[in-house]
């Protein structure tokens, strides 16, 4: 008879279920690589120079003050600054933004410093800094309240070189735009959040999802002692604690 033959092709219950979950865990990790690899083809797209150039707000960054730019170690410095400078972008030429003083809003000038480097873009051989461009900056180290953590920064000792310029903000190029990729872009994207496929994508590509109250990151003065203990034992556990 077939009968033994035909009950070992007949699947269970359980086993449709799980070959449904890992079918559909298939299709999201397909989703997502198709996904990176149109967010990567997007990123790439060359930029196209406007027919006519028109302004966008203002920007503001450093330069080189102009006495050191007539020296004799302009080059010099004017190298550093590249590695370090920073730029800001507003509306308003004056940078200003609002500022609560004393129940009523007012306006102040927004602050901007050169960039200030950690120890990764310190010893990183991205930014290429030599021996003597490393002795312009000092190291400082301040502890992080949020983090509770000990932050190394190398500033620039010597920022009164370098002063600060406002220029219009002219866009002259724009980014390219394929439709067809953003159309299918569009199209996946819409599809993981009708169905709300977003953390088990996070999952299944990379791991467990952050929480920031894990129990691993808890502050130290709010730590307790007696977390994930039995509650027989609690009374045995915060007699220990006190002595």
């Amino acid at each position: 008879m077939d009968t033994p033959e035909l009950a070992c092709r007949i699947k269970s219950v359980r086993r449709k279920k799980r070959l449904v979950k890992t079918d559909l865990d298939k299709r999201l990790i397909q989703i997502h690589k198709r996904q990176e690899a149109l967010w990567e083809k997007r990123r790439t797209l060359p930029w196209v120079p406007l027919d006519a150039p028109y302004q966008r707000g203002w920007k503001r960054f450093f330069v080189l003050r102009d006495d050191i730019r007539k020296g004799p170690k302009a080059d010099f410095y004017e190298a550093l600054l590249e590695k370090v400078n920073t730029f800001e972008y507003h509306h308003d030429r004056f940078f200003k933004r609002k500022k609560r003083r004393k129940g009523k809003y007012g306006y102040v000038v927004k602050k901007q410093n050169l960039r200030e480097l950690d120890e990764y873009d310190w010893n990183s051989s991205k930014l290429a800094l030599t021996e003597e461009e490393k002795a312009c900056f000092t190291r400082t180290e301040s502890f992080h309240i949020r983090t509770r953590r000990l932050e190394i920064k190398y500033v620039i000792t010597e920022p009164w070189r370098f002063v600060l310029k406002v220029a219009p903000h002219i866009i002259t190029h724009r980014k390219m735009v394929d439709t067809e990729l953003e159309s299918e872009l569009s199209k996946l994207n819409n599809y993981v959040r009708a169905h709300n496929y977003d953390p088990r994508m996070h999952r299944l590509t990379s791991g467990k999802r952050y929480r920031w109250k894990d129990e691993f990151n808890e502050r130290l003065k709010y730590i307790n002692t007696l977390k994930n203990l039995p509650r027989y034992s609690q009374t045995a556990a915060y007699l220990d604690t006190r002595t």
